[in-house]
């Protein structure tokens, strides 16, 4: 689809919501950006009113997949439980370490709530805390790992939900992937993926799962192997493009499926039920 247009005046690419995996950056910036444009892989919310964590045209080299640096006047750290920062190579909680010029001041109504939510987690600090995991690498560019929610704990194991979806879809048979933690009674939480296919790859089938969990095993470890892998048709997202891990959660554990409202399309959930009831998924 975009080699019918002319994409030739496009000089910068930007990512916003999910963190990109490094298949999707390279992708992205070969394909839509012709080898030309820099991909700028930002991390922000709407609570904090403006780009906090951004690679800069220019000025910094980009990595596939990583945020890079706070821009100029953002002040960003990766620290522990406890509010030490971490080393180089080591991850924890993201956190802002000084305001900045377009941060909430509140919620509407409920300071509380604000408070909270932002602030209690490193309150003696004064630090901000957005809810987000990160690990900074051996040159200590930050590497958002998504929401700590979705951070599984499986046999004393922290494993970030989007390195294991970053593993697959650097599989050439996987277009997407989706990764959450379901309970286990064996290792406390399992990995659980919902994968969608490229389509030279087929319909899917206990060959293709079984080299899938192969090759996540290959690219972080044992410990990281899918306990299920589902093939599904589509993934749940928001109108923002953030994936409904919640909504997949209740796929995995066998519960109702909650509250779909805030889905760009939530027929999705009624497509992956029917998908995996006729059979397309595999244990």
């Amino acid at each position: 689809m975009p080699a019918q247009h002319d994409l030739s005046t496009l000089r910068i690419l930007g990512s916003v919501g999910e963190p990109i995996n490094p298949e999707a950056y390279v992708w992205y910036r070969h394909v839509i950006g012709g080898d030309r444009t820099p991909v700028v892989d930002t991390w922000w919310q709407t609570e904090t009113g403006a780009i906090m964590i951004s690679p800069l045209p220019g000025v910094t080299d980009g990595k596939p997949g990583s945020a890079m640096i706070p821009i100029p006047g953002v002040s960003a750290d990766v620290v522990t439980e406890e509010g030490e920062s971490v080393p180089n190579g080591s991850g924890g909680y993201l956190v802002l370490t000084r305001p900045w010029p377009s941060m909430l001041r509140t919620i509407w109504g409920d300071d509380e709530r604000f408070k909270d939510t932002y602030w209690s987690k490193y309150a003696e600090q004064g630090w901000y805390f957005a809810g987000d995991g990160a690990k900074k690498d051996e040159d200590g560019d930050l590497w958002v790992l998504g929401r700590v929610d979705d951070v599984m704990n499986v046999s004393g194991h922290r494993l970030s939900t989007t390195e294991i979806e970053s593993a697959l879809v650097s599989h050439p048979k996987v277009a997407e992937a989706a990764v959450v933690g379901a309970k286990d009674a064996d290792t406390g939480q399992a990995v659980c993926a919902f994968v969608i296919l490229k389509e030279e790859a087929g319909d899917g089938g206990a060959d293709i799962v079984d080299e899938l969990r192969k090759h996540v095993r290959k690219v972080i470890g044992p410990i990281a192997t899918p306990r299920q892998i589902m093939i599904v048709p589509e993934l749940p997202k928001t109108r923002s493009g953030k994936i409904m891990r919640r909504l997949l959660r209740d796929v995995a554990e066998n519960r109702e499926v909650g509250d779909v409202t805030t889905l760009a399309d939530s027929s999705v959930m009624d497509l992956i039920s029917d998908g995996l009831s006729s059979g397309s998924s595999e244990d």
